[in-house]
């Protein structure tokens, strides 16, 4: 762990108040373990700036001590980006106001502590929209969502964290304050930095607040369909999206056993259809108006039963229905966790790929652990699996076998052109393996970046690049 000097220690107690730092062990607690529980970091102490200049002159302290930080929001990373190994850890937490909303440029501007939820509340009470929609919306942070380019259940129809950007406000590593707030939708003049930090896992900067799209409110009509098989699904996507175009807000694939574990271990929850098909969509439509919704969806269900691409569909008749079916999906990581032994992986292919990287990652992982289950779901609609090796917790094999494991899973993904970091970053966890299968030319780019803005190598050092 980093010893801080007793004049580092003063000055940064005296910059920050009372208020603005902690060693108390309880907190510490808090922050140096992982949101899952998987990985345990350690720091001597939180900073908590309270605004944009306290944020400043703290990097540039720790620049002037030669201290590193880890800067922290809601520490709902999944893969050791944001927790601290002996850093200082700055939790931004105390930054989380909405500074304005522009209606008529649909746009706001959040601080970069404030929950998801604040920024989708915040947008609602002016009948506007921000889409970005993910499980931990409650805890996760505005400026971690940007600092890992998360994704979540609408990319579909609105992007990615990144595509939701329009500017950003940024400390460098120097001390220096970047004010890129602009709500601007044209500005060509130059290199776009608000791109350079999404996804940079505070690398490169301190992310202290942005400016976020809005888009009109609408109307989401909402199924949950039984498929026979992946090949279906596929077909399914593209059908539906031939006959509602953009209005496919979220298409979702769920796997049988997923239900099953859902009910059976996540109290209130119950199979909107039950069938002994393997496999469940779980699809919205969204438009201004809601009947005009449920008309595309029916129309795009019906033709769909004509194609024989779906066996059984159900339509929500309320939001409370539609919540209820949503519950089920978004709670399968914690029913998963609540199994047994698993082998998570956050991976992307090509959609139309899906199928046979399935099958033959799939077979492949049989041939090294016969005991092998799968727990596959996942944003099927931009190709993001979330690819789940499961065993019963009396069995050993998959713990014996995680290295093997992850290389086939790894190498399956890269023969079928994908992505081993779909949307949960890369953190100190695939940092390494990176490293090793993009292209050296990339490695290198991202190395001479990262040393030309950080020289001191003291914004999050060890995640997303070796230096």
């Amino acid at each position: 762990m980093t010893q801080l000097s007793p004049d580092f220690t003063a000055a940064l107690k005296d910059l920050l108040g009372p208020k603005g730092w902690s060693d108390d062990p309880t907190r510490l607690e808090e922050h140096v373990t992982s949101f899952r529980g998987f990985v345990k970091g350690e720091t001597p102490l939180i900073a908590m700036p309270a605004s944009t200049e306290e944020a400043a002159a703290l990097v540039k302290l720790c620049g002037e001590h030669r201290v590193a930080i880890t800067p922290q929001g809601g520490n709902t990373g999944l893969v050791d980006g944001g927790t601290p190994h002996g850093e200082v850890c700055v939790s931004m937490r105390r930054m989380n106001k909405v500074r304005s909303i522009d209606v008529f440029n649909n746009s706001m501007v959040v601080e970069a502590g404030a929950p998801l939820v604040t920024a989708q509340a915040a947008a609602e009470e002016v009948n506007r929209l921000f889409p970005l929609s993910l499980g931990s919306e409650g805890t996760a942070t505005i400026g971690g969502l940007i600092s890992t380019n998360a994704g979540g259940v609408n990319v579909l129809r609105y992007g990615m964290m990144r595509d939701l950007l329009l500017g950003m406000e940024v400390v460098l590593p120097s001390g220096e304050i970047w004010d890129g707030l602009s709500g601007l939708r044209k500005n060509n003049t130059g290199y776009d930095l608000k791109h350079l930090f999404a996804g940079a896992e505070g690398t490169l900067g301190l992310i202290t607040a942005a400016t976020l799209k809005l888009f009109p409110q609408v109307q989401r009509a909402t199924a949950w369909v039984t498929v026979e098989s992946t090949a279906d699904v596929i077909a399914l996507l593209a059908h539906v999206r031939e006959v509602a175009g953009d209005t496919v807000t979220s298409f979702e694939m769920i796997p049988a056993n997923a239900v099953e574990m859902v009910i059976a271990d996540i109290q209130g929850t119950r199979d909107p259809l039950p069938s002994n098909l393997e496999w469940r969509v779980l699809m919205e439509i969204s438009f201004s108006d809601e009947a005009m919704a449920r008309k595309t969806l029916e129309t795009a269900l019906e033709s769909a039963f004509e194609k024989d691409l779906i066996q059984d569909a159900v339509i929500a008749e309320s939001v409370a229905q539609a919540r209820a079916m949503w519950m089920v999906r978004e709670t399968i990581p914690l029913s998963k966790r609540a199994y047994g032994n698993s082998l998570n992986q956050d991976i992307s292919v090509p959609v139309s790929k899906i199928p046979a990287f399935m099958e033959a990652c799939n077979s492949r992982v049989k041939d090294v652990l016969p005991t092998a289950g799968f727990v596959i779901f996942g944003h099927v609609g931009d190709g993001n699996l979330h690819y789940s090796v499961i065993e019963p917790p009396e069995l050993t094999g998959l713990k014996e076998n995680a290295g093997p494991l992850t290389r086939i899973i790894y190498d399956t993904v890269m023969e079928h052109d994908g992505s081993i970091s779909a949307e949960h970053g890369v953190g100190r966890l695939k940092r390494d393996e990176l490293a090793t299968i993009r292209p050296p030319a990339a490695t290198d780019a991202m190395r001479a970046i990262k040393k030309a803005l950080d020289p001191l190598n003291i914004m999050n050092p060890g995640r997303v690049v070796s230096v």
